[in-house]
């Protein structure tokens, strides 16, 4: 399990930034050229370059160049292996809040008898 550990940490950075997150939203309806991606954000074109590098290093976004246009496709297993991780963490808790809670109740009621 602490060999995914790197990639889901880039992961998990990658989705750290709201403008990286609206990328990933806007390929999630399909692939699209880097200036369409570009074109609803306020930034210099090289700015939002070092966010689409970002998540093509963290293996989110894939790129493809022809001719001189570059279309980015959403690459969804980084998002499923963050996915999975949160889920076991969720279930985790969840049990652990309900042993929590049982041994809460199991005091209230010895209390209660004495």
């Amino acid at each position: 399990m602490m060999a995914a550990q790197p990639a889901l940490d880039d992961t998990f950075r990658a989705l750290s930034d709201p403008t990286r997150r609206a990328v990933l939203e806007a390929l999630g309806r399909g692939p699209a050229s880097v200036s369409d991606l570009a074109r609803p954000f306020e930034m210099a074109l090289p700015s939002f370059l070092q966010h689409l590098k970002v998540l093509e290093d963290s293996g989110l976004v894939a790129t493809r160049k022809v001719g001189r246009v570059r279309t980015c496709t959403l690459r969804a297993e980084p998002l499923a292996a963050a996915g999975h991780w949160l889920e076991a963490q969720r279930s985790l808790w969840t049990q652990r809040l309900d042993q929590l809670d049982a041994l809460l109740l199991q005091l209230k009621n010895q209390e209660e008898t004495r």
